[in-house]
């Protein structure tokens, strides 16, 4: 299947890279062998990141290659030595893309102007080393935090052609020739409907004002219904200044005329929304054919009474051309002017407020046969979960002594839950289960070494049957040995001069 030459719509599949782990190390050295902890941290993951630039006026790169990912950070190493930080990926698009996000629809950024970017999918951040987990009250941390997986997400492009003045109207009404003849764009020009498929773009420049025209491909009646190409192509002009309509005066097609037409690409226009205030412009073309200038001659007085402004022109000829390009200068000239001046671009951080919210959330769930499951939900909580290593009981119990310090158990307490209850805590449908035991316990805490849990020193149910078991295995072994000396001692014999015996 050929790939386009123009694409305005396009789904982009974007993940940053992952966070590097962190390291656990200890340092070593001759006389020195436990030197303290040295692990160095993670490298944060690289982001995905859009940025305009206004030398392209496609989106056909997404739609031949629709999945990027930023590079991972490297993992921390010993002797302090912390992980590169993944590459920024920067993918450019054109002026006037807006970027949403295609599963909840919601618009992230409308990217207008030069430099205009937005970070799509952040990376993940580093895991801490445990020479940076070490305090005065845990000295020598045995573990050390993990990276945390980089933004995925499916977002959805759409290009809204930025122009000064958009040319609307029937197909072959001379658009594309109008374009080529004000301006060095080349359009495709042919004698037959819907010659233009995509946009154009020329640049035109009329005295000291330079302004650029968009020829938008054929609308037809019902176009904002889908009919013919002015469904996919009416979004185009929605950032122009003014509208120009093309008129052909030189049609034989029965039952149009220049008034007919533009009645119907205005209700096109009013059907599709929120072009009521552009200003309009008419151009009545192809008067150099003798039919068509008698006709615009009985058209003008019509639309003028209109209060629109009335342009007779031919493309071939070049008639009316000049005062039709000094007109658009001077009507874009007075739309920039009325427009609001922009605002500096800046960078603007809005801390929240201490206080303005609770950093985590508990939910209750479940029917209460069997204990209930307490849903815990925050930034905080669930990030800390992506951190942990839950291979190593330090840092279960690490994570443990952040949930206490952060009021988690207090507020589980308060809320009615008790010992052996579940708690689930992150985010999606799979988070990390755990048996609620609290350390408070009649009023008084159980006291331990900061990142320590007593309850990992509980002995578990396997341990105990194995340890049951070893115990059988030594008593037999002992009875067999005091059978064995007593069966030897009654035949008045020495068990070691037997023993050294049966080893030669």
């Amino acid at each position: 299947m050929a790939i386009p030459s123009f694409v305005d719509r396009a789904t982009l599949h974007v993940a940053g890279g992952h966070g590097g782990h962190g390291c656990a190390s200890v340092h070593r050295e001759k006389f020195k062998p436990l030197g303290g902890p040295d692990g160095g941290n993670g490298g944060n993951g690289g982001s995905v990141i859009l940025r305009v630039d206004d030398s392209l006026t496609t989106l056909v790169d997404y739609h031949r290659q629709s999945r990027r990912r930023a590079t991972n950070g490297q993992p921390g190493m010993g002797d302090y030595r912390n992980g590169a930080n993944g590459d920024d990926i920067v993918l450019a698009v054109p002026d006037g893309t807006i970027v949403s996000d295609a599963d909840t629809g919601d618009i992230l950024a409308d990217l207008v102007g030069p430099g205009a970017e937005v970070t799509v999918a952040g990376g993940g951040r580093g895991g801490l080393g445990n020479a940076a987990l070490a305090s005065s009250a845990r000295k020598a941390p045995g573990f050390a935090l993990l990276g945390e997986e980089g933004e995925a997400r499916t977002i959805a492009l759409e290009l809204k052609v930025l122009a000064d003045i958009g040319l609307v109207g029937f197909p072959s009404a001379g658009k594309s020739s109008l374009i080529a003849a004000i301006s060095r764009a080349r359009p495709k020009i042919a004698d037959y409907p819907f010659t233009t498929l995509i946009p154009n773009l020329g640049v035109v420049v009329a005295g000291e004002t330079t302004f650029t025209v968009a020829d938008v491909p054929g609308l037809i009646e019902g176009a904002s219904e889908g009919r013919g190409l002015g469904f996919d192509f009416l979004r185009h002009i929605e950032r122009c200044l003014a509208i120009a309509h093309v008129i052909d005066c030189a049609t034989y097609e029965p039952g149009r005329d220049p008034l007919t037409d533009l009645d119907i690409i205005e209700g096109e226009l009013a059907a599709h929304g929120g072009l009521e205030d552009r200003p309009r412009l008419v151009v009545l073309n192809k008067i150099d054919i003798p039919d068509a200038r008698e006709l615009a001659d009985i058209v003008r007085p019509e639309l003028e009474s209109r209060g629109l402004r009335v342009f007779e022109i031919s493309t071939k000829s070049g008639e009316g051309l000049q005062g039709l390009t000094f007109a658009m200068a001077d009507l874009v000239a007075r739309r920039r002017a009325e427009a609001p001046p922009a605002a500096p671009a800046r960078i603007v951080i809005r801390p929240a407020p201490a206080g303005a919210g609770p950093e985590f959330t508990i939910k209750q769930m479940g029917d209460g046969e069997g204990g209930f499951v307490w849903r815990v939900r925050g930034d905080k909580p669930e990030r800390w979960v992506r951190q942990t290593d839950f291979n190593i009981p330090e840092a279960v119990g690490y994570l443990a002594d952040r949930f206490t310090r952060l009021g988690i158990e207090d507020e589980l307490l308060r809320l009615g839950a008790r010992a052996g209850d579940a708690v689930a805590i992150g985010g999606g449908d799979n988070p990390v289960v755990f048996d609620f035991a609290p350390q408070i316990q009649s009023g008084a805490e159980i006291l331990a070494r900061r990142g320590e849990d007593q309850r990992l020193e509980r002995e578990r149910p396997a341990a105990a049957r194995r340890r049951e078991l070893d115990a059988e295995y030594h008593a037999r072994k002992a009875e067999t040995e005091a059978e064995r000396a007593v069966r030897i001692a009654s035949y008045g014999l020495d068990p070691e001069t037997i023993d050294k015996g049966w080893d030669d």
